[in-house]
């Protein structure tokens, strides 16, 4: 029914480039700038809270991943030196390239020597920044950073975006140095990639175990126990499969410091290079935020998803539990509600091969690709059905759309004075989509631009 073999690696085709620095130097700001959006929380207030630990990056044709690691962070009870050389350990060994931030409107301190010396040791590609510079060029007074021993400081200012340029000219310099391939790695188009996720505990390695027929991977009553990503490559059918599996996912505000706050950063990384997401849940413990936070990874990165609940040879009314899981999934993924649902039982292998099977449908969904007079056919009638809502005086006037990418489904309809849509308006027409379409198991994404006339 199936045989296995080992993915193999030849070429690096994405960096991972980490940001570090104590608490209050601009991480997170320089974080959002470099990858253009708002997606780290930043505050004045040293040590804050991120909602996210990474996010895609592309710089000059270089494809990476971003980290904001929350820097040399330290909780005053604990030993200031030993926690920062924990972090900055970590971070280091993690990452491809490091970026380390100074503030420049302070004097450096103790702590940043410190992580200097750490880095220093580690080998490892070095870029200092010196940020909240503001008046970059009036005033370059940039000696005391050569105390650190690193090359000159590249000067920026991330609120203000002065210096991004010469930042982003050297990164791909020492990404170039690192030999990262700017071209992806050729693949197999015939390969779909399953991420296997989930909360600790949940059974991630057993069903690799159970679907590679061998005690590959550890698997342990306790939580955690797999700390890296691993891939195992089957053929099922005639059809090949890349499964990944990943160490526990839990919601940021409960992810410790340390190896477990890396292992989930590498578990997210997995996500980004798959094609199929499948959420894992013990179906003894019931549905959780935990399990609905896990998924929201799966839709921001636009991914096909399958809700599997495991350990169904513990139901004592198998019936019964299955019929209220349902009721709570609908409830409580109304988010996803294209995502198929199905139970399984690792311990007994028993419809573990359904996880597959939807895979191979939800691939085929995610190259589905709709002819241009078709579509806006399709959305001239149903918008003649429900006229586009407006959220001002306005009016919304629908011009004409397009699919302009598949693998997921990306759609971009024109609208006139677009701005004016109601919030409710898009997710009427995603629904709608569906229902002619199918687009089961994938998420799709769909743009809306303003269009004021037909050559503009």
């Amino acid at each position: 029914m199936y045989q296995i073999f080992q993915t193999k690696m030849t070429e690096k085709s994405t960096a991972t480039i980490a940001i570090i620095g104590r608490p209050n130097v601009g991480k997170s700001s320089l974080f959002n700038r470099l990858i253009g959006k708002k997606y780290a929380v930043t505050s004045d207030v040293a040590g804050t809270t991120r909602d996210r630990l990474f996010h895609s990056y592309q710089c000059e044709d270089y494809n990476t991943i971003l980290v904001d690691t929350g820097g040399l962070e330290y909780d005053k009870k604990e030993n200031i030196e030993a926690d920062v050389q924990s972090q900055a350990k970590i971070a280091i060994n993690e990452a491809d390239l490091v970026i380390f931030v100074v503030n420049n409107m302070e004097e450096l301190t103790k702590n940043d020597h410190l992580a200097a010396d750490i880095l220093r040791k580690s080998k490892k590609e070095i870029i200092l920044v010196a940020n909240k510079c503001e008046n970059i060029g009036v005033k370059d007074e940039t000696y005391q950073y050569y105390e650190l021993g690193f090359d000159k400081a590249v000067l920026v200012s991330a609120i203000h975006n002065k210096g991004i340029k010469d930042l982003e000219t050297e990164i791909a310099k020492k990404l170039k140095k690192l030999k990262i391939s700017k071209k992806k790695l050729k693949t197999n188009e015939n390969l779909c990639n399953i991420c296997i996720i989930g909360k600790p505990n949940a059974g991630k390695s057993s069903l690799v175990n159970a679907l590679f027929g061998a005690e590959k991977i550890i698997v342990s009553d306790v939580a955690g126990t797999t700390r890296d990503t691993i891939d195992t490559e089957i053929t099922y059918k005639d059809k090949q499969f890349n499964i990944i599996d990943t160490a526990g996912l839990r919601r940021p505000g409960k992810i410790e410091k340390g190896i477990e706050k890396f292992s989930s950063l590498r578990g997210l990384s997995a996500i980004e290079r798959s094609d199929i997401v499948v959420l894992l849940i013990d179906g003894t413990s019931g549905i959780t935020k935990g399990d609905c936070h896990i998924a929201e990874y799966a839709l921001e990165a636009q991914k096909g998803l399958i809700l599997a609940i495991n350990k169904t040879d513990l139901f004592k009314q198998a019936d019964e539990k299955k019929g209220e899981l349902i009721w709570h999934l609908k409830q409580k993924f109304a988010f996803v509600p294209w995502a198929p649902i199905v139970f399984i039982s690792t311990k007994d292998k028993k419809n573990i091969y359904e996880i597959l099977n939807l895979s191979e449908q939800i691939i085929e969904e995610r190259k589905k690709r709709i002819p241009t007079p078709e579509l806006n056919k399709f959305f001239q009638r149903i918008m003649m059905r429900h006229k586009p809502a407006s959220s001002s005086i306005k009016k919304p006037k629908f011009m004409y759309a397009s699919q302009v990418d598949i693998n997921p489904p990306k759609f971009l309809l024109f609208f006139k004075n677009a701005n004016s849509l109601h919030f409710s308006y898009p997710r009427y027409l995603e629904n709608e989509i569906r229902k002619e379409y199918g687009f089961n198991g994938t998420s799709i994404e769909m743009k809306f631009k303003n269009q004021t006339s037909k050559f503009s």
